[in-house]
């Protein structure tokens, strides 16, 4: 009988989901007001049975975002990072172009700056910049290291 009853409301069900912009299946009916429910034929008397409280939408169902924003916020202060996290290559974490980018351009800009306040000459940067280029500096460090062993600083900036 329930089924049947259901069946009868379809309608109203409808006119009631396009009214308020849901889903039919979110349209939930008062138990208690039924007849009146029925006997509402145009756009009007849904109108007014929303406007009582006798039709009305349920609420949409989601997870809770509590937990997560919780770990997030652990995470982001460096916790549930360690090796045990980690999936996948140090290269599928951090870009490999993105750094050799960062090495360069601060390799380079470090042998502009030797280059402008007169440290090197032009033709030792051409040389340093070449070789910064084939990768035969892989940091800041390792080229600093190189021209102190090669003598390429003059004495007063060691």
């Amino acid at each position: 009988m329930k089924w049947c009853k259901e069946m009868d409301l379809s309608y109203q069900r409808r006119i009631a989901a396009e009214l308020l912009g849901v889903g039919e299946s979110r349209i939930k009916f008062d138990p208690n007001n039924i007849e009146r429910i029925e006997s509402a034929v145009t756009k009007e008397d849904i109108r007014r049975l929303i406007k009582e409280g006798i039709i009305f939408a349920e609420y949409m169902k989601s997870n809770s975002r509590g937990r997560w924003r919780e770990f997030h916020r652990k995470r982001s202060k460096g916790r549930h990072r360690g090796y045990g996290k980690r999936k996948g290559a140090s290269s599928a974490r951090a870009n490999p172009k993105e750094q050799w980018i960062f090495r360069i351009r601060k390799i380079r800009r470090f042998l502009k700056w030797l280059r402008d306040h007169e440290i090197i000459d032009s033709k030792t940067y051409r040389m340093l910049y070449r070789k910064a280029k084939g990768g035969a500096f892989e940091s800041l460090a390792s080229l600093k290291r190189y021209m102190k062993e090669h003598n390429l600083l003059p004495q007063s900036f060691r």
